[in-house]
Order: structure tokens, then sequence, then C-alpha cells
């Protein structure tokens, strides 16, 4: 099976992430509107930054807002950011620096790299939502209910945010000067943030973005605000090896549509995965180290889109997506030819003798499951498509999220002080100078951090949706239990609480342990609080905000540790999803669920199958993988963890 063209979606969401630039990079600038004060930023700016002009189709109340560009400090003040924040109460941003000094704030930061924050806000957790013909309504569930919330367009040059044509970020350390920068500013216009808990949020590439950050702040004596924790939601805070490629057999465990519930094609998938060291012996508590995973390319071809060959800070792996795409011929083949790999994949495996690692994709092993499942499975081979935010998310084409419209228009941007030297995008290919992030993964250094934030009380907070496919959440776990904190490697039990949103409804588990979090999200991918609005929204009021002890590790007498709430069932290997996949053509029009006896079966095989321990050399056995043909059923009950 050679590549098919499943990657285009996924090339195509993060093609300016491997963009090079043969042209000179475009300078930008804020807008001076009227109104606006002269002298250093102080709270007589908060008038100019007020957004008191209607905004275009917003027919319903919002609360106060502002929003403009300030300066990151450098030479030239062109290098700016661009924030727009709401008070969650009237007057709660303008109070004097000596008033509220309890009351906490956040901040929400997009990843990419490049990608603007106002996708987060109007697609995610903002006040306006926006939906796929542009309608904006009122999010009942936006962050800034329940604080004062900043979504921010960073590094410099990214959506609203300006650049000079030399003032692009070099390294991520940079982006963490700058945006202490930015806040040393912003708390000027609004003095009570200074003093303030803040509260650092974000998702995707931000699981870069925000533990640099976190660094600045660390390395300043006397730092522009207070950070009460961090909170990275689906991170690329590991490895690439470990973030990408090392979680995909625990991506099929979770989602076994993928493979059409084959017994068969598992047990392939988990041979190769031992072979390439993927399966870590991770315990609770972690009593050593993880070894490092290196990276083995196929015996057939060279994968000619890395970085860093073999590199022992890892592969840059998020960053070069695209340029996989690019460089392959993923993009070329037809029907025809997706068809003859399948069958040369499928003679080559029954005819491959004991222990062989797949010549064609080495330990690419994610780039496997994808090709598998757009050869082989329905509905997958069908529309020739693959969501990897989502994967219950068939849609073809996908949903349309595009704010380009409204964040361009000339009375939008005069309402938000937006600069005009500039278009705003979603994605910016430029954010490093047309060239790639060179930074190391946190993971590097994070226990470094985790000791700075330990002994600052700074908490750590990573949460992980269980579909999502680009990210999976065995990458996050794998870091949690590889890094040091509080006294003690990892977490001392496995995250086994269940916990519930306010209607009832199963959210997924919770896990709190010596100033650290994690919440894995059932029933979501990648963009947790775009599709479960109404978890996210508790998740944030009750352990991120709140002290609600659901998941915390207890100590009884004897020494004995416990879990708040822990329930038995839960502490599987992976909690497999729902068995629905929704199809349509750019909104949800029908699902898909295979055959009751099927999944039955799946259930069965499956639960033995991970009960087993795995020895340290696995042995297999020739194996002859037939296309399934499935039907439409209707659902027959609610899964399972």
């Amino acid at each position: 099976m050679h590549p098919s063209g499943a990657l285009l979606s996924l090339a195509l969401a993060l093609l300016p992430l491997g963009a090079c630039q043969s042209t000179a990079l475009p300078s930008s600038w804020p807008q001076d509107y009227p109104g606006k004060p002269s002298g250093d930023f102080s709270p007589s700016w908060q008038n100019y930054f007020r957004v008191t002009d209607p905004l275009p189709n917003v027919t319903f109340p919002l609360g106060q807002n502002y929003a403009g560009n300030l300066p990151v400090n450098r030479a030239s003040p062109n290098n700016t950011l661009f924030f727009w924040g709401f008070e969650k109460t009237a007057g709660s941003l303008t109070a004097t620096a000596s008033r509220r000094s309890e009351e906490p704030w956040a901040i929400w930061l997009n990843g990419g790299p490049g990608s603007s924050s106002m996708y987060g806000f109007f697609f995610e957790n903002g006040p306006i939502a926006m939906s796929s013909d542009y309608k904006l309504s009122k999010n009942q569930y936006s962050w800034d209910k329940l604080v004062d919330y900043f979504w921010i367009d960073q590094p410099v040059g990214v959506g609203h945010a300006t650049a000079t044509a030399d003032g692009y970020v070099h390294d991520e350390d940079q982006i963490g000067r700058d945006f202490m920068g930015f806040l040393s500013n912003l708390v000027k216009v609004f003095p009570s943030l200074k003093t303030r808990p803040l509260h650092l949020t974000g998702e995707s590439y931000a699981g870069m973005y925000i533990p640099y950050i976190l660094k600045a702040y660390f390395e300043m004596s006397n730092p522009p605000v207070k950070i009460e924790n961090i909170v990275i939601g689906d991170g690329t805070v590991a490895y690439g090896v470990v973030w990408n490629l090392l979680p995909a057999l625990s991506v099929i465990e979770t989602f076994p549509q993928l493979i059409g519930y084959d017994p068969e094609v598992y047990k392939y998938f988990k041979q190769q995965s031992h072979l390439c060291g993927y399966d870590l012996n991770m315990t609770y508590p972690q009593t050593a180290p993880l070894p490092d995973v290196p990276l083995q390319q196929p015996r057939d071809r060279k994968i000619p889109w890395q970085l860093a060959q073999q590199n022992q800070k890892g592969l840059h792996l998020y960053h070069t997506l695209a340029k996989r795409y690019e460089e392959s011929d993923i993009k070329t083949l037809k029907r025809r030819d997706r068809e003859l790999g399948r069958d040369l994949w499928k003679r080559d495996l029954s005819l491959r003798t004991n222990g062989t690692l797949d010549p064609w994709y080495g330990c690419f092993l994610w780039d496997m499951v994808m090709d598998y499942a757009l050869n082989y499975t329905y509905p997958w081979n069908d529309v020739q498509n693959i969501d990897v935010y989502d994967l219950s998310d068939v849609l073809n084409p996908p949903e349309n999220k595009d704010a380009s419209i409204f964040l361009n228009d000339p009375a939008v941007r005069k309402a938000l002080h937006a600069p005009t030297s500039k278009n705003w995008a979603l994605s910016t290919p430029h954010v490093f100078g047309g060239a790639m992030d060179p930074s190391p993964e946190p993971a590097s250094f994070l226990d470094a951090l985790a000791a700075n934030a330990s002994a600052k009380n700074v908490g750590v907070i990573m949460y992980s949706g269980n579909n999502d496919f680009l990210i999976p959440h065995l990458g996050t776990e794998v870091v949690i239990q590889n890094t040091t904190f509080g006294g003690a490697r990892g977490f001392s039990k496995k995250p086994s609480t269940p916990w519930y949103d306010d209607s009832g409804k199963f959210a997924g588990i919770i896990h709190q342990e010596r100033g650290w979090k994690y919440a894995l999200f059932y029933g979501t991918g990648h963009l947790v609080p775009a599709v479960t609005p109404k978890a996210a929204y508790k998740f944030v009021r009750d352990f991120v905000l709140g002290s609600n002890p659901l998941g915390s590790v207890v100590t009884l007498p004897g020494g004995v540790k416990t879990l708040v709430g822990e329930d038995p069932k839960y502490a599987g290997q992976n909690l497999q999803a729902a068995d629905e996949l929704y199809l349509g053509a750019g909104k949800t029009e029908s699902s898909w669920v295979a055959p009751a006896a099927t999944r039955s079966a799946w259930k069965s095989f499956i639960a033995t199958e991970t009960a087993t321990t795995t020895s340290s050399k696995t042995t297999s056995t020739k194996t002859s993988i037939t296309k399934k043909h499935f039907h439409r059923a209707q659902r027959t009950g609610e899964p399972e963890p």
C-alpha cells in the first residue's frame, strides 16, 4: 500500500508551515485611529482600545470589550501583537491596580505555527460563534463568562499582529521574550492585570509557545504578570516521534473503525509498534525514565521531508507534514494506483517472515494507519479523506470555517482598531521568517520548567481529545509520565476517574496530582471547545479556575493512595471512541455504524488482547488481510469505555 491522497487534508491544513519564501517578507504596522493618546501606555488608552462601534451582523449584546495592537518592546514599535479582550463583569478590566487582585483572568492562544487566535474566538470558545454559512450567534459557553478573557494573535505578523520585514521571530525564546514585552504594555493599559492570577491557555502548537513563554517568565526577576497556571490542549510538547508516530496503535485501539475492527490487522500493527520500540513500559508510578525512541527509516525509500536526520532532539514532524505531502507521490496517485498498491501490500504482508519491519513505511506507523483506512476501510476509502483533527468526522468537503470575510470588513477593522496594512488570514506562512522553527521541543527542558513551576506554585494542566489523530492522547500521557514534578516522576496512579458535564453526560477522564492535572475528553478531537463546548466550559470552571477535587490522589492512613471518584473500569489502556462516524458534504447529513456483530466480536477480542502482557519479543503468523464490506446500520447502544 503506497501513500494515498489521504494526507491531502492534513497537508493543505498545514501547508504554510513548510513554505519557504523566495521573495522579501512583508511589512505591516498598526493603524492609528482617531483619539489615539500620546505618550507611553497607561489607563488613558482604555477608551482608545474600547470597542464602541457596532460590529456588522452582531445582533446580540456583547460584554464590554477592548481590541488593538500593542508592541513587544523591540526596536521597532511596528512589531506588535493583537488582542481582543472581554470583561466578565462591567468594569472588571478597568479596575485600578489595587482592586480585584484575587480575581483571575486568562489568555487563549491558537497554534499553527502561524494560526490566528481569532479561530479560537469564533469557532471554539469566544463570545461570538460563526457558522459555516457565516451567520453569527452568541456562544452560550464562551469562556469570558468565567473570567476576563483575551484572545491574542501572536507571534508578530500572525493574524492581526504586525511585523517589520526583518522583525519576524527567529525561535521560541524570542517568542517568549516578545510575549513578556507585550504583557508589560498590556498591564500598563489595564493595571489590575499585573497582580491578578493569569491562566495561560492554548492548544496544538501552543504546546510549543506556552512552555517557552513560561520559561521566559521564570527567567525574569520582575515579570509583568502573575501566572497561576498554564493549560495546554492537544499540544506539541513532546518530540515529534512521541506525539505523532508512537501513538499509532493506541489510535487503533481508540478508533478500531480505522481497520474495520479486524483483529488480524490489529495484530500486525501491534507487531510493527513493538519492532519500532513504541510499546513503552509506562507504569504508575513511573519508577524509571522512559527511553528515547529513535525513528527507524523504511528500507525501500528515504522519507525526504525530515529536517533532523535522526536528530537526538527529535524530529520536527509537525512543521513538515505539508512538505512530506509535496515531496511524496501521494498527490499524483489515481484510484488504479491505490488499488495496485493495496494488492502489493497485501501480498507482501501475507508472505512476510516473522518480525520484519514494513519496508515501505518503516516506523512511520501514523502514515500506515492513515493509508490503510483510505485504501481498505469504509467510509474513508469511499470519500478518500481523513479528518486528522477528529476521526469521527468524515465530511467531504469539511465544514467551512472562515472568519476572513468578517475580520477584513472595513467596519470590523475600524471597530477593533485592527491594522489596514495587511489582510487578516487564518494562517501565516512566514512566522519564523520563512524558515522552520529551529527550537527544541519543550520536552527537552520540561523537568527544569516543572521544578520552577512547583517552586513558584504555577500549575500545569494538559488535556487531550480522544478522537484526535494528529496529536493522539498517548503522546501527552508519555510526556507526563516522563517528567519529574512535585518531587516524583509522573503520576502515581493511572488516570481513571470519570467526570461529567453539567447535563450529566460523560465527558471523559480527569486526574490531578502534585500541581499537575490531566483530562482526556470523550467524544471530541483536536479542537475540544469546538466539539464539546459544555464539557470544555465545565473543565475550565471546575478544574482550571476552580478546586473540584475529583480525580485527586489522596493518601489514606497507612500510606495507601487512592483517587477521588476512581472507577476501575476506566483504568484500561485506551478509551474506545463512540461507534458513529459522521458523513456529509460540508455538514453532518447522516451517520454510519458497523454491524453490531462486528463490534461485539471486536470488543471480546480487544479485551483479551490488551489484557495480555506483551512479551519482549513479539511473534507473528503469516497474515492475509481481505477487504471488508460494511453496510450501514443503526447504533444499538451507548459506547462503553
